[in-house]
């Protein structure tokens, strides 16, 4: 099952290929479903036949970040299938809980948890709702009506640690120290983003084993001031650059970078452009892709409760964006040795030549 369902992820992947890619802007042109009424208004108008899906997020939509990229991925589909959409936001557990359970009750064909935040109400409630097909996003969930859809994001960080260890050892670059010093700074407390730091690490690591990392966590996805506070700490211990997981709080990493004459990484959507000339590059993670090939496979039905599918840098599943931006913005001062570096390591990472370490309970295994 975890083949053909990888399957059509590669399809759905040269579908959203755009998406991942477009502005936050882009993604805000149609007004998320969370407007919607009543249920009993909902099924006054919906066209028979017409595939439901509701879509439960752990953050605020308008992240630019995790959130947005899933959003995007549903509008695709929604634009694409006419299918009719509920998107359901909350910051909190008891208001994850409750709006998982809403869609349950609702009756919806295809319910996605687009984060690994709604694994414990998936496996305490799913088996209830057999009628119900659920997909659950950066995280694995055993059950008959569940799909899972998680990513290498170790990889991705790989790569990004790589970079950013290289880019601290250019002092002739305005922001950057002599001291060989980055910073990484993660949204919650939670084992995903351990997998993203343990990767982060293992690749700075590759390219000076002396480099020194400084680690935070925000506590929340949806704090820019305390992702900013944190950052600035950072960048006064001698951090040249910072990494952002953090979704919405990521974006006042990206903040304190531009504020403070440093620099930053963004995550899962391209925020390259979002301090323009301040973001050495983002780390991909496409979310939009398994969001929308979730969707497909109820539409086209192959959707296969209790498949996986784990994509990789091998699959695109993560990346790093061109580094276009920076380049723009530093001019000749850009090293370019690392572009060829970081796709020296992508290809060797994909051919098996670099095993990048997983937190523990993750990896394709799991």
């Amino acid at each position: 099952m975890k083949r053909k369902l990888l399957s059509v992820i590669l399809t759905a992947m040269m579908v959203c290929s755009l998406v991942a890619c477009g502005s936050s802007s882009d993604t805000k042109k149609e007004e998320p479903a969370t407007e919607d009424k009543a249920p009993e208004t909902e099924d006054a108008v919906s066209t028979e036949g017409t595939i439901r899906v509701a879509c439960v997020y752990s953050s605020l939509l308008g992240d630019k970040s995790y959130s947005d990229s899933c959003h995007a991925g549903l509008m695709k589909a929604k634009e694409d299938f006419n299918i009719e959409v509920k998107e359901l936001e909350g910051v909190t557990a008891d208001e994850w809980e409750a709006n998982f359970l809403a869609a349950c009750e609702d009756g919806y064909d295809l319910v996605i948890g687009s984060s690994a935040n709604f694994e414990e109400y998936m496996k305490k409630y799913c088996a209830s709702y057999p009628d119900i097909k659920f997909a659950i996003i950066d995280t694995t969930v055993e059950g008959d009506n569940v799909q899972s859809i998680s990513f290498a994001q170790n990889q991705g960080s790989f790569l990004a640690g790589a970079a950013a260890a290289m880019f601290t050892q250019y002092d002739e670059i305005d922001g950057v120290n002599e001291d060989h010093i980055i910073g990484w700074v993660g949204g919650m407390d939670i084992p995903v983003i351990h997998d993203f730091y343990v990767g982060y690490e293992q690749g700075a690591k590759y390219i000076d084993p002396d480099v020194q990392i400084l680690q935070s966590f925000a506590g929340t996805f949806s704090d820019p001031l305390k992702g900013k506070e944190l950052a600035l700490a950072q960048f006064d211990q001698g951090a040249d650059i910072v990494m952002n997981v953090a979704s919405g709080t990521g974006l006042g990493v990206l903040e304190a970078a531009k504020d403070s004459g440093h620099y930053a990484i963004g995550v899962d959507l391209n925020q390259d452009n979002e301090q323009p000339g301040s973001v050495l590059t983002s780390m991909l993670k496409r979310v939009d892709t398994a969001c929308y090939m979730t969707v497909q496979s109820v539409v086209d039905g192959t959707f296969e409760g209790g498949s996986t599918a784990y994509l990789t840098v091998a699959e695109n599943g993560v990346s790093l964006t061109d580094f276009s931006v920076i380049k723009e913005a530093l001019g000749d001062k850009f090293p370019d040795e690392i572009l060829d570096k970081v796709d020296e390591l992508a290809e060797k990472i994909s051919a098996g030549e670099i095993v990048v370490e997983n937190y523990e309970g993750f990896g394709p295994q799991k």
